[in-house]
């Protein structure tokens, strides 16, 4: 473990198996070669040119405002998603995610719906702190986030304990970090914005909707 100036603590080591990382009130675990240079360059050209990206928007001080990135959701027919006033209907499973769904899930020993893929184009494209604590995830959700393209600097910010470090790693070409236990009750995280970068990155955040209850 390598420790960057204060307050940033940088988590993750470069190890080729998956790591489990040290972090209270949650869980996190790290696989930073999960898919080869050549499954991830080939995945990334095709979700480039055949996901049906959108660019939405959100209401702040009544104005519209294009959200930082392009994105799309994808998942079973019912499995419906909402965020900041968002609301998402799925688009069908391309043919070709499916297997890489299926090597995701046997690393997580957890099974996923839907996907929410991100399309940052250059360094100008974010997401601010947030965390999937939704309603559809329900508690202790598993999230599963695969990146591709070029790296970025992913931060943990714990929501209630002001005394503890903000945690941060880049997050690598092919590379999976899964989020499970209590991390998105108690931890917000963020993709940052980047001067001077080019270069665009896909993040896939594999989720589980759960379907709601019928009453009578």
């Amino acid at each position: 473990m390598r420790f960057a100036k204060d307050p940033v603590l940088d988590l993750f080591d470069d190890s080729a198996n998956g790591v489990a990382l040290p972090i209270v009130d949650g869980q996190l675990h790290y696989f930073p070669n999960a898919f080869t240079e050549a499954e991830a360059d080939a995945l990334m050209q095709r979700c480039l040119t055949e996901l049906p990206w959108r660019q939405d928007h959100i209401n702040i001080a009544a104005k519209s405002i294009p959200i930082p990135r392009l994105q799309c959701w994808l998942g079973d027919p019912d499995a419906h998603y909402s965020y900041s006033n968002i609301a998402l209907s799925p688009q069908p499973w391309p043919e070709f995610l499916l297997p890489i769904k299926a090597r995701i899930e046997t690393l997580c020993a957890h099974s996923f719906n839907s996907a929410l893929a991100n399309y940052y184009r250059d360094g100008t494209d974010s997401v601010d702190w947030h965390s999937d604590d939704e309603q559809e995830l329900g508690e202790n959700a598993v999230i599963a986030s695969l990146s591709l393209g070029t790296s970025r600097v992913f931060e943990l910010k714990h929501r209630y304990k002001s005394s503890l470090q903000t945690l941060k790693t880049t997050l690598s070409h092919g590379s999976v970090l899964i989020m499970k236990g209590s991390t998105q009750q108690n931890w917000r995280h963020r993709i940052a914005k980047v001067k001077h970068l080019d270069e665009a990155r896909i993040n896939f955040t594999f989720r589980k909707i759960l379907r709601k209850k019928v009453e009578g």
